[in-house]
């Protein structure tokens, strides 16, 4: 039976996927918008209680330093502020929306270990560059999550992927092409656009492994070069993390020298302790 698939077999697959809370989408949504009330989304995402716990014990680690413990999400806000809270409240719905186990072969921790690794990563990269440390923080959480769509939907498929790549030593990408004929960065995309993921968000999800594809935007190189940090460091201890070329593109794009990142090297290592703690335990 043949495996290939097609892009309209994913979208056709996509309303099958668990939905994220209401309030998630609208924050989402509202990534790259100012005008945000501020109370009415707080108000919405203090009705899941699963939610708001877990966003706060993530916004009280130690990773964000707060002085006083915040006990609402009003509170993580005053804090935080709101771009961080929002980044904060998607990464706890987002950690604990899709099902385990479904699919062979599949390390679903590891993955998990790995975007939240990316995740860290990204925002501290940010923070030298001075760029947006929640964007940055966000994409690099969502920047592989096509594997969960393909995952979730086409589990039986997704496991002759993992053999594929096994046998063959190859990277994540070619064993996808090779076997389903479309792979995670096609499927995070449509998931993106039915989710109505912001601009800014698509095209980092789209082209982090082409950062130097036209239009590919700024986030993207980010994003590529904090991949291939995660897997050369092995923080997520997964045995398919091969580590990537990195684009010289992408790299320049940065203009951080050697000693920077030998520097960020252990923070990075820390944030991702810190940040793993209270999102995954």
């Amino acid at each position: 039976m043949s495996t290939q698939l097609t892009l309209d077999d994913i979208v056709a697959h996509l309303d099958d996927l668990p939905s994220l809370p209401v309030v998630v989408m609208e924050l989402l949504n509202s990534i790259d918008q100012e005008d945000v009330d501020i109370s009415v989304l707080a108000k919405k995402v203090s009705y899941d209680q699963a939610l708001t716990a877990k966003t706060l014990r993530l916004a009280n680690s130690s990773h964000y330093g707060l002085q006083v413990k915040a006990t609402t999400i009003q509170q993580a806000i005053t804090y935080l502020g709101f771009q961080t809270t929002r980044s904060l409240i998607t990464s706890a719905a987002i950690t604990g929306c899709f099902p385990e186990g479904r699919c062979p072969g599949f390390d679903d921790k590891a993955f998990w270990r790995h975007s939240v690794a990316t995740a860290a990563c990204a925002k501290v990269l940010a923070r030298q560059i001075r760029f947006n440390q929640d964007y940055a923080f966000t994409a690099g959480l969502l920047h592989n999550i096509g594997r969960l769509v393909l995952v979730s939907s086409f589990p039986a498929q997704y496991a002759q992927v993992i053999a594929h790549q096994a046998a063959q030593d190859c990277t994540l990408l070619e064993a996808e092409q090779a076997v389903l004929g479309v792979d995670h960065v096609q499927a995070g995309v449509a998931l993106a656009e039915h989710w109505n993921f912001s601009d800014t968000m698509r095209l980092a999800i789209g082209n982090y492994l082409q950062p130097a594809a036209p239009g590919a935007g700024f986030l993207a190189s980010l994003i590529h070069v904090a991949n291939a940090i995660v897997c050369a460091l092995d923080l997520a201890q997964a045995g398919d993390d091969m580590v990537p070329r990195v684009s010289p593109v992408a790299w320049d794009a940065l203009g951080l020298g050697e000693d920077t990142y030998l520097q960020l090297f252990r923070e990075i290592e820390l944030r991702y302790d810190e940040i793993t703690t209270a999102l995954l335990s």
